[in-house]
C-alpha cells in the first residue's frame, strides 16, 4: 500500500495502525500484557496455595492418626492394669479366707478327705475333697465383689505342711472359660 499525499512526491508504503504496529523495545509491555502476566502469575500462585494445603491438611492427618493410635494403645493398657488389680484382689482375698479358716478353726481335713462348710464374702460354701497321692488338697471358689476366686488347700504330711493356691480373675466364675478378656493372678501360701 501506498499513501499518495507525500511532500516529496515519492510514495512511501503506509504503516498499519493497532497495537501489534509499533516494535516494542526489549522489557516493555503493552498494557494487555500486563493483566495477562498477572493472570498467570495469580494461576501458578493458587497452583502453589493448592498445594501447600494439601501438603499441611497430610502431615495434619497423619499426626492425628498417630496421637489417636497412641491414644488407643494406652487405654488398652491402663485397662488391662486395671484387670490385672481386680484379679490380684480376688485371689488376695481368696488366700485370706482360706487362711483364716485354717488358722482359726483348722478347717481343712489332713488326713481323711471330708468336705467342709465355710463362709466367705457372705458366700456358704463347701469344699471339695481329693485324696492326691497322700495330700489331701481341698478346694472351693466363691465371688469376692463379682470376681472370681478359685482357692485350693493341699495338707501334706511333709514340710511345708499347709499349701494355699488361689487363682483370682478380673471376671465371675461363669465367664472365666468364655470371656476373652479373663485375666488371672496367682497367690500362693505355705507355711
Amino acid at each position: 500500500m501506498y499513501s499518495s499525499g507525500s511532500l516529496s512526491g515519492r510514495a512511501r508504503p503506509a504503516l498499519p495502525l493497532g497495537p501489534s504496529a509499533c516494535a516494542r523495545p526489549l522489557g516493555t509491555h503493552a498494557a494487555g500484557d500486563f493483566h495477562k502476566g498477572e493472570e498467570d502469575k495469580g494461576r501458578n500462585q493458587r497452583g502453589f496455595t493448592l498445594m501447600l494445603a494439601a501438603l499441611i491438611a497430610s502431615v495434619t492427618l497423619a499426626l492425628g492418626t498417630s496421637i489417636f493410635a497412641l491414644a488407643q494403645k494406652e487405654l488398652t493398657l491402663s485397662s488391662v492394669g486395671r484387670d490385672s488389680q481386680f484379679a490380684f484382689y480376688a485371689a488376695d482375698t481368696g488366700a485370706e479366707c482360706a487362711l483364716y479358716w485354717d488358722m482359726r478353726f483348722q478347717l481343712f481335713p489332713t488326713t481323711t478327705a471330708t468336705t467342709k462348710n465355710l463362709t466367705c464374702d457372705n458366700e456358704a460354701k463347701t469344699t471339695t475333697v481329693l485324696n492326691v497321692d497322700g495330700d489331701i488338697v481341698s478346694s472351693f471358689e466363691f465371688e469376692p465383689n463379682g470376681y472370681c476366686a478359685k482357692v485350693s488347700v493341699t495338707k501334706s504330711n511333709t514340710n511345708p505342711r499347709t499349701k494355699i493356691h488361689v487363682d483370682g480373675y478380673n471376671t465371675s466364675c461363669a465367664n472365666v472359660e468364655s470371656s476373652s478378656r479373663a485375666l488371672e493372678r496367682s497367690v500362693d501360701l505355705t507355711y
